[in-house]
């Protein structure tokens, strides 16, 4: 079977308003940038976009924005996309920024046929358990001053054996 396409538009030929679509590639480095011209080409709205950043401005998911071509933009890091933070900042564009971690597993899971992950610290672990409270602190620091090891006197400056005396 030969799963070669002949072009980036025919590639993208099904796609329709609403979709979502995961690119790869890390910043600007390995994107899908035919694919992403193709997208732009044909002029698909009100996409989803899962992907590890948003590109900048005139290059990557960024020409995609420049079209007001995305809806919503799930990452982990957007900060070097001006363009991105004024359509945010304006209502026009939803985002869900994850740990790259998460949003790796989510994918990983969603692949497996997962389909329910908690929230990214939803209820950790510690939560969970029943751990005993952690026990009062002292109100007085009661660390040896250290000028000598029968010196068993909190680091006070009433203390003539203190770090902060006067010596």
């Amino acid at each position: 079977m030969d799963k070669r396409i002949a072009s980036a538009d025919a590639a993208i030929a099904k796609l329709t308003d609403g979709a979502t679509i995961l690119m790869g590639g890390f910043g600007l480095c390995g994107i899908p940038e035919n694919l992403i011209a193709a997208v732009r080409r044909k002029g698909t709205k009100s996409l989803t976009i899962v992907s590890n950043n948003a590109g900048v401005d005139d290059f990557g998911i960024g020409v995609l924005l420049q079209q007001r071509q995305v809806k919503k933009m799930i990452s982990t890091y957007v900060g070097e996309n001006k363009l991105f933070e004024q359509l945010v900042l304006s209502g026009e564009l939803q985002v869900e920024l994850n740990p790259q971690g998460t949003l790796s597993e989510r994918l990983r899971a969603g692949g497996a046929g997962i389909r329910v992950l908690p929230r990214t610290g939803y209820r950790p672990w510690w939560r969970r358990t029943a751990m005993p409270a952690p026990p009062a602190r002292k109100r007085s620091l009661s660390v040896p001053c250290g000028f000598n090891s029968t010196c068993n006197s909190p680091l006070r400056t009433s203390c003539s054996k203190s770090l902060f005396s006067p010596t």
